[in-house]
This record gives C-alpha cells, structure tokens and sequence, in this order.
C-alpha cells in the first residue's frame, strides 16, 4: 500500500463515478484511500447532475471513470458525466483535478481516413480541457502518438504490457516464444511486450505480425511475417472487440505450425459476435485486464478461455507519485 499526501499534509480526494465504483474501489485499496462521496442524479427528461459531496476546495483531486459502454450507460453518456463532474468540481474550487479514465472513448478514432473525416479523439481532448482539467491519465490507448498530440494538458499512458508478462510465466515455462501483432500497425507495442517477455525469460523470444486490411467488405491479407512454427505465440493487441482480427491471427499462426496461440489483450470490449467468434480452436487462451466487464460475453465456450489481470495498482502507482 502506498501513503500519499499533498503539500498541506492532506491526502487527494479520490472519486469514481457510477460503473466505475468497483474499479476506483481497487485503486483505492492500493492507495489506502476510501473513495469520496459524490452524488449523481437522473431527471424525468433524460438529463443528469453530478456533484461532489466531500469539500474540495483546495484539494487534489483524481476521478476514476472507464468511458466504455454497459447495460445502463453508453460511452457517450459516461464521457457527459465525467466532464461535468469535473466541471463541477473545478467551479467548487479543487486545485487540481486528474480525470483517471482506464478505458479512453473514442481513442481509435484518431486519424482522418476519409476525405473530410473527423477525428474525435482530439475533440474528446478539447472536451476535457474546455473544463479545466488539469490532467488525463489512461492505458494503453490505441495510438500513443496521436494521444500526446491530441492533449495540451499532461496527459499520461500507461502500458499494461508488464501485467501481461508476470501472467504469461508460468505458463511460458520452458516453451519457445514468439510475440505476434495482428496487423503491422501494432509492431511497437508487440515488440514491448517481447523485449520485456526475453527479460524475464533470460533468453530469445522472436517477433511476427499478420496482415491486415480492412475495408467496407471486411478484413483481409493472409501473410504472416515471421517464424511461428512448433513456438508458443502470443498475440498482443491494445483491444478486442468482435475478436475477429485476433481470431485470423490465431489461423494464421496455426496454419504457419504454431502450437499454441494466447492473445493478450489491455481492453476487453467484447462486442456481441464475440460470443462466436472467439470461440474458435485456433485462441487457447485469452488474457484481458480489468479495464472493461466483459458483460457481453455470455458464451461458456469463451468464458472457460478467459483470465484478467487488474491494471488498478498501475494507476494507483503513479497516483501515488503525483
């Protein structure tokens, strides 16, 4: 557990908003923090108010909200709740207030693929900063570089690709190891998880990645660069969603020799077709964290392959070194 306290001797306030009151509770564990009270309320027309309870003024202030979907809130309605709240806690005169968001909406979106395209996370930036947060806090967001240009204020990305790596040795063992990214795009963030897979192993773990197009008609490509055959491969991706990248993948690296394919995933969204797709006897196993529920997922065929690591002390680290 780690003790924290601002300059005047107090410690920061920590909220977290209606469906992320489990996982702020996890961060709070590691910090010896109680989350503070807040309250929320929904009115006959649809609209909402948030406010904190606790005194704020003054104080250091983080609040934990994962702007995914579940069954009460969308995405969008979650990110709305959050900015107000800070909003709020900005008019009731905290000092600095630090959105925790474990699950950042819209961060894919993060590039003009379209002529007149938008690209919502650097209007989702301007939404936090026309509220006067003071910083933003994530976990692996889909492209790193274009999170950093999106924001003016601090704004914080942390990788989960340690959590991933403590899970997997026990099952690596003696086994040989390759990393694969499902698409070429993502050869950084496998490459992260090898360099740090070889570390701990003390020995040579190899690389790969699968082609990938995507385009109106669906996913496409069939190469896969690299060697795989009689190896352990272990697919690592930033999200899953319908599975079905990860799922070529896997065939892929099955049809190339493999012997065993996991995917490790930071951000288990898990749309509905999951339930079938994910089912396939290429994926052994699948490792998440803790970011998103896996509420959609209610194949027992997918259940069984699944395991997830909490990232909650990863952000109770550096709020603790704040």
């Amino acid at each position: 557990m780690t003790s924290i306290h601002d300059g005047a001797g107090k410690p920061p306030l920590l909220f977290a908003l209606h469906g992320s009151s489990e996982f702020g509770q996890r961060i709070g564990r590691h910090l010896g923090l109680e989350p503070a009270a807040h309250e929320e309320r929904e009115f006959e027309d649809g609209e909402h108010k948030t406010r904190p309870v606790d005194e704020v003024q003054g104080r250091q202030v983080f609040v934990v909200h994962a702007l995914h979907a579940d069954r009460s809130q969308s995405g969008n309605d979650k990110l709305c709740r959050l900015l107000f709240f800070i909003g709020a806690l900005k008019d009731a005169g905290a000092a600095r207030v630090t959105a925790v968001v474990p699950y950042l909406a819209y961060a894919r979106k993060d590039r003009r693929t379209r002529p007149q395209d938008g690209v919502a996370t650097r209007y989702v930036a301007q939404l936090f900063e026309a509220v006067g947060t003071d910083a933003i806090v994530t976990i692996d967001v889909h492209n790193s570089a274009a999170f950093d240009n999106a924001f003016r204020i601090p704004a914080q990305n942390l990788e989960a690709a340690p959590l991933f790596v403590a899970e997997l040795l026990p099952v690596v063992g003696q086994a040989d190891v390759v990393v694969v990214s499902p698409d070429a795009g993502g050869m950084k963030r496998a490459e992260r998880l090898r360099e740090l897979l070889a570390q701990r192993l003390d020995r040579p773990v190899g690389i790969a990645f699968a082609e990938k197009h995507r385009s109106e008609q669906g996913l496409s490509g069939d190469l896969l660069v690299g060697d795989v055959g009689s190896r352990l491969a272990i697919l690592f991706d930033d999200l899953i969603s319908t599975g079905a990248t990860l799922v070529r993948a896997a065939r892929a690296c099955r049809a190339a020799g493999a012997r065993s394919v996991i995917a490790c995933a930071t951000h288990g969204a898990f749309a509905e077709e999951a339930n079938t797709v994910l089912a396939d006897a290429a994926l052994d196993r699948i490792i998440v964290t803790d970011t998103v529920p896996p509420w959609r997922l209610e194949s027992e065929a997918v259940g069984a392959k699944l395991s997830s690591v909490s990232c909650a002390g990863l952000f109770a680290t550096l709020i603790g070194a704040t």
